[in-house]
């Protein structure tokens, strides 16, 4: 077992263990529809093990970024299937990240809707909006009723990603968007079924994570998750806490035979991740996070040790469309331009060289 020998992971069978992370890059418009451009940037990074996509969302409401795509209207399903026939015809696999961004959001990006959380508690910063930057509103606090039409329009979204030919799906329970909402003491202040204690708080991601693999299987659908990151004001300081919380949900979802567990944290082979690993008791995707680069040296030493069954890989598959034949022959890589992340057109995004361009 090294970085680029295959894996399975559920339903999904991998030619290496190189995964490429789900990362926002606002090229799909107005529509939310995946146009030529965002087509051309999957099938160029085919090569990986597996393309988790960038968060698409499952409802209007949810719409967290100008130029996300969405899995919403039949457009964006026929977007999608474009896109999931180009990776395919370079023998890759691709899954759906879908996405709810909660209280990460303004009236201003999701065509003047609510904005959805578990509590009428506004992040303590400003967002983009087509109209420039905002301090995040208050959010409308979901009833439970609401809250269950949230949970199955996740379902109907999985269930148009399959349509679409996408392999599966992996459901967004981190940084600090609606399911992580949920689970953070911090942003979650309910009083109902949903909130209070850890049990109570990973309730709402356990009847997600069950209905979507319900309706597609098990086998196709992963979740993801980022203890103690702290990122969007849904804070989690309290080890305790975290422990029991994540606890309580991987307890809920380790018989339901998930395809795998993606954990962003910054010590993967630390404890804590070792520990919901073991309680998981399926794949784990590692994920170190945002602040430093994941190297080749730490995801070759992050298989070999058995700290993960694969490594999402972030900023050099951004800059590297053929970072699996870079990694595996130890060629120089291609620096990202961090200034292109979140822009608009093919610069930075489709333009890349590849080795025999090189």
């Amino acid at each position: 077992m090294d970085l680029f020998s295959p894996v399975t992971l559920g339903d999904l069978e991998l030619a290496n263990r190189v995964v490429m992370a789900p990362l926002t890059r606002m090229r799909s418009g107005a529509s939310g529809v995946p146009n030529d451009l965002v087509v051309e940037h999957y099938e160029q990074r085919a090569g990986v093990g597996l393309i988790i996509t960038e968060g698409t969302y499952p409802r209007p409401e949810s719409q967290a970024f100008v130029g996300q795509p969405g899995i919403v209207t039949d457009e964006q399903v026929e977007g999608w299937r474009r896109v999931a026939t180009a990776v395919h015809a370079r023998g890759g696999r691709i899954v759906m990240q879908v996405m709810h961004g909660g209280r990460v959001t303004h009236p201003d990006v999701n065509g003047g809707r609510r904005v959805e959380a578990p509590s009428a508690l506004a992040i303590n910063g400003a967002g983009h909006t087509e109209k420039g930057k905002q301090p995040y509103p208050v959010p409308h606090a979901l009833t439970t009723e609401e809250a269950r039409e949230v949970r199955d329009d996740f379902v109907a979204a999985a269930r148009r990603a399959v349509e679409a030919g996408l392999d599966g799906v992996e459901v967004h329970g981190a940084n600090g968007y609606l399911l992580h909402e949920f689970l953070s003491p911090a942003s979650n202040r309910r009083e109902d079924e949903y909130g209070g204690s850890p049990e109570n708080r990973a309730r709402f991601v356990i009847e997600v994570v069950t209905a979507v693999a319900e309706a597609i299987g098990a086998g196709r659908v992963g979740l993801r998750i980022s203890p103690e990151h702290d990122i969007q004001d849904a804070l989690e300081t309290d080890r305790d806490d975290v422990r029991a919380t994540y606890g309580t949900l991987l307890d809920a979802l380790r018989p339901l035979g998930l395809a795998y567990l993606s954990v962003l944290h910054a010590e993967p082979a630390g404890e804590l991740v070792q520990e919901l690993r073991r309680r998981f008791d399926g794949p784990m995707i590692a994920n170190s996070g945002f602040g430093t680069v994941t190297t080749r040296e730490e995801a070759v030493a992050l298989i070999d040790a058995a700290h993960a069954d694969a490594v999402a890989v972030g900023r050099p598959v951004i800059a590297n469309p053929d970072l699996v034949e870079r990694w595996a022959g130890q060629h120089p890589e291609n620096t990202p331009n961090a200034a292109t992340f979140y822009a608009a057109g093919a610069e930075g995004y489709t333009d890349y060289p590849v080795l025999a361009q090189s």
